[in-house]
């Protein structure tokens, strides 16, 4: 299974997936800037962003492939980012307006399809987990 956190910069994806991480057995975590990191790849460009989320889509699908659930934390600002990871559950922390960069900010689609839309920094872990083992996913947390 593939969980995607996305939002905007700052909207708390990071913060968020470190809570679920600790909570889902079974769970290999991969945070976007980590995964750039790795790759030596800082291209914020269009392009750029589509080739972070086929990457992030491929080290997922080994992790998934290997019997693992694979949660990644990135923006993935566009309905092309999104399509190409291919997330099996989306959670969209829609905390914020705007981010600090203005790039990002003009280039974000506010997505349409998700699992779960966080509109606030009030939320409930252990619900959000619910919510994807509602989904028959056997992913029950430890």
């Amino acid at each position: 299974m593939k969980i995607l956190v996305m939002g905007l910069p700052g909207a708390g994806k990071t913060t968020l997936a470190e809570q679920l991480h600790r909570k889902l057995k079974n769970c290999t975590w991969l945070n976007a800037d980590e995964v750039r990191q790795q790759a030596d790849d800082w291209d914020f460009s269009e392009e750029g962003r589509l080739r972070q989320a086929k990457r992030m889509a491929k080290f997922s699908e080994e992790l998934v492939k290997n019997g693992k659930i694979a949660l990644c934390d990135f923006v993935a600002p566009t309905d092309i980012t999104r399509e190409a990871f291919g997330a099996d559950f989306t959670i969209w922390l829609d905390t914020i307006d705007e981010s600090r960069f203005d790039d990002t900010n003009a280039l974000f689609e506010w997505p349409t399809h998700f699992d779960i839309r966080l509109a606030d920094w009030n939320y409930d872990v252990d619900e959000i987990v619910k919510s994807i083992d509602d989904r028959g996913l056997e992913i029950l947390s430890q």
